[in-house]
C-alpha cells in the first residue's frame, strides 16, 4: 500500500440468533474483523469497546474506522449493554478515516452518515475495500473465514473483561439446512444458503489460539443446530453426524477449557433421529461443561402457526426433544448444575397468531411440568421484522398475562429443579450491586442470577449455597458460611434466622457448634437447615 494503514475497531456489542457479543462474551464477528483488517495490511490496528469508551478511552486516529454494533435479540443485561443510537450519533464524529458500520445499528439514521452500510458480512467488506476492490455485499469463503479467526485472535488480549470472565464464542457453521424451503418466516440464517460447515480441526485450531492466549471460557455458537453439525443430508431435517460432533468436542475437551458449552438445536432433528441425536447428546454431555443450555426454537405450539411461517418443529417434536435431554443430560457437574438441559424459544406476533395459540403454548409448558421435566429457560419475546413485516399486532395485555403466568407457574417451578435448596454453586461471578443486595452468575450461556441479599466484593468468584427462588432469579448465601465472622445482615438472610436472631448470634459469638447454634434459635428444624452450610472458624 505504500505508507501504514491504522484500523480502528469499535466493538459496539451485537446480540443476534447467531452471535452473542454483550459482555462477558466476545463476538466471533469482531474477531474476524480484526483478522480481515490484518490479513488486508493493516499496520496497526486499536480494538475499543464502547465500555471502554463509556469509561472515557479516547479514540485514536485511524485511516479506517470500522463499528459493529446492534442487537436484533433485545434482551436484559446485567452490567453492560450494546452502543445506543445516542452513543453511536455522539461516536461518528468522532471518527476518522474511511468510516464502515455493520451490524444492526446500520440500520439507524445515523449510519447513513458512514462512507460504507454493511449488511451482510463486515469483514469480508472490509477486506474487500482495503485491498482495493469494490466494497460490496458478501460473505467471506471458507478459507478467509478460518484465516481470519485465527489472525483476529488476539484483541481478546485487549477486552476488559480479559481472562476472566471473558467467554469466547466460536462458529461452526453458517446457513440453514431448511433453506430450500425458506426457512422460518422471521430468520435471516436461512437467506445464507445451505450450510458452509467448518471443519473439526479448523474449529479447533481456532479454540487452541484462544486457549494459548489466555481465554478460559468458550461457546460453540453461530448455528442453527449444533447436532446438525457435520451432516451431509441435506433435506431439511437432517440425519446427525455423531462422528463429526465427536470429533469436535473431544478435540475441545483437550483443551481444558474452564467452562465449554453450545447453542441452538432443532427439536425437529432430535425427535426425527433419536439413535443419532442420543449419540450426540451423549457426546455434549460428556465433553462439555455442567450449565449447558440447548435452546430449542419451538416458537410456538400452534399448529396453524406452524404451518403459516414455516416453523422448525411441532410441539410433540419438541415435548420429545426435552425428554431426551432431560433423560441424557439431568446428572449433576462440579459446578453444580445438570449437565445438559434444554431451552425453550417462544416468539410472539408470528402470522396466524390468536388468543387460542397462547394457550398452546402454556398447555405445551404445563406438560413439561407436570411430567417432571426440567428446562433451563424459557425466553419469550415478540417478533422483530428483520426479514419482512407481520400481520399480526401483539394484544400487549395478552402478552404481559402469558409472560407473568409462565413466570409463575413453570419458570420458578423449572429454577427450584435445576438448583434445588441445599444446592452450592461453584464459581459464581459477583458483578453488580442493587442497595444491600449483590448479584453474579456463574459464566456460560443462559446462566442463573443469583442474588445474595448482603454485599460481597465484586469482580470476585464466589461459591453460592441456594436458599430460596423467584421468578427469575434464585436467592443463596456464600459458602461456606462462617458464622462467627460473617456480618450482621448476612446472617439474617439465612433462611429461618431474620433479625432478631442475627443480633442474638452476634452477641452470643464466637459459637463453636450447631449446639451453640441452636441454644440462640431454639428450633431444630432451622438448624438442621444449616447443617451443609456453616462452618465455625473463628
Amino acid at each position: 500500500m505504500g505508507r501504514e494503514i491504522s484500523v480502528l475497531l469499535v466493538d459496539g456489542y451485537i446480540d443476534d440468533p447467531a452471535a452473542l457479543g454483550v459482555p462477558p462474551y466476545i463476538s466471533p464477528i469482531v474477531r474476524a474483523i480484526a483478522g480481515a483488517a490484518l490479513d488486508a495490511g493493516a499496520d496497526r490496528l486499536e480494538y475499543v469497546t464502547v465500555d471502554m469508551l463509556r469509561r472515557g478511552a479516547k479514540i485514536p486516529q485511524a485511516d479506517v474506522s470500522v463499528v459493529m454494533s446492534g442487537n436484533t435479540v433485545p434482551g436484559k443485561y446485567l452490567r453492560s449493554m450494546p452502543m445506543s443510537v445516542k452513543e453511536l450519533e455522539a461516536l461518528f464524529p468522532r471518527l476518522s478515516g474511511w468510516r464502515l458500520i455493520g451490524g444492526s445499528a446500520a440500520d439507524a439514521a445515523i449510519a447513513n452518515s458512514f462512507d460504507f452500510v454493511i449488511r451482510k458480512d463486515l469483514a469480508a467488506s472490509l477486506y474487500d475495500g482495503m485491498t482495493g476492490k469494490e466494497v460490496g455485499e458478501r460473505y467471506r469463503t471458507l478459507d478467509e473465514w478460518n484465516r481470519w479467526m485465527m489472525m483476529g485472535a488476539d484483541i481478546v488480549k485487549q477486552h476488559q473483561d480479559f481472562p476472566e470472565p471473558l467467554i469466547a464464542e466460536v462458529e461452526s457453521y453458517r446457513g440453514c439446512h431448511r433453506w430450500s424451503t425458506g426457512g422460518c418466516s422471521y430468520c435471516i440464517e436461512p437467506l445464507k444458503g445451505k450450510p458452509l460447515m467448518r471443519s473439526p480441526s479448523d474449529i479447533i485450531a481456532e479454540a487452541g489460539r484462544l486457549r494459548e492466549l489466555g481465554v478460559r471460557n468458550l461457546r460453540v455458537g453461530g448455528q442453527t443446530c449444533i447436532v446438525s453439525y457435520g451432516s451431509e443430508d441435506e433435506s431439511p431435517v437432517p440425519r446427525p453426524n455423531p462422528d463429526a460432533v465427536a470429533d469436535l468436542f473431544e478435540g475441545l475437551r483437550a483443551l481444558e477449557f474452564d467452562v465449554l458449552h453450545v447453542d441452538n438445536a432443532n427439536a425437529a432433528v432430535i425427535s426425527s433421529y433419536h439413535d443419532e441425536s442420543e449419540q450426540v447428546l451423549d457426546t455434549l454431555a460428556n465433553c462439555c461443561t455442567d450449565g449447558n443450555v440447548l435452546a430449542l426454537g419451538m416458537e410456538t405450539a400452534d399448529p396453524r402457526v406452524v404451518v403459516e411461517n414455516n416453523l422448525n418443529s411441532s410441539s410433540e417434536q419438541v415435548l420429545d426433544a426435552v425428554r431426551m435431554i432431560n433423560k441424557i443430560g439431568v446428572r449433576r457437574g462440579p459446578n453444580g448444575l445438570p449437565r445438559l438441559l434444554p431451552g425453550i424459544n417462544i416468539i410472539c406476533g408470528l402470522d396466524g397468531e390468536t388468543a387460542e395459540t397462547y394457550r398452546m403454548d402454556m398447555e405445551l409448558l404445563r406438560a413439561v411440568r407436570d411430567e417432571g421435566l426440567m428446562v433451563r429457560r424459557i425466553n419469550i419475546r415478540q417478533v422483530l421484522p428483520i426479514r419482512r413485516e407481520f400481520d399480526v399486532r401483539v394484544d400487549q395485555r395478552r402478552f404481559k398475562r402469558f409472560k407473568e403466568e409462565v413466570r409463575s407457574d413453570i419458570d420458578r417451578v423449572m429454577l427450584e429443579r435445576v438448583a434445588p435448596y441445599g444446592t452450592v454453586l461453584r464459581n459464581v461471578y459477583m458483578e453488580i450491586r442493587d442497595g444491600n443486595t449483590t448479584f453474579g452468575r456463574q459464566i456460560g450461556s443462559y446462566p442463573l442470577l443469583v442474588g445474595i441479599p448482603y454485599k460481597v466484593d465484586l469482580d470476585t468468584f464466589q461459591d453460592v449455597f441456594v436458599t430460596d427462588w423467584g421468578f427469575r432469579s434464585i436467592t443463596g448465601v456464600t459458602y461456606p458460611f462462617d458464622i462467627n465472622s460473617q456480618p450482621m445482615t448476612a446472617l439474617a438472610a439465612l433462611p429461618g434466622i431474620g433479625k432478631k436472631r442475627a443480633s442474638k448470634i452476634v452477641m452470643e459469638r464466637p459459637l463453636s457448634s450447631l449446639d451453640d447454634l441452636l441454644t440462640i434459635v431454639e428450633d431444630p428444624n432451622v438448624v438442621d437447615g444449616l447443617r451443609d452450610l456453616i462452618v465455625f472458624d473463628r
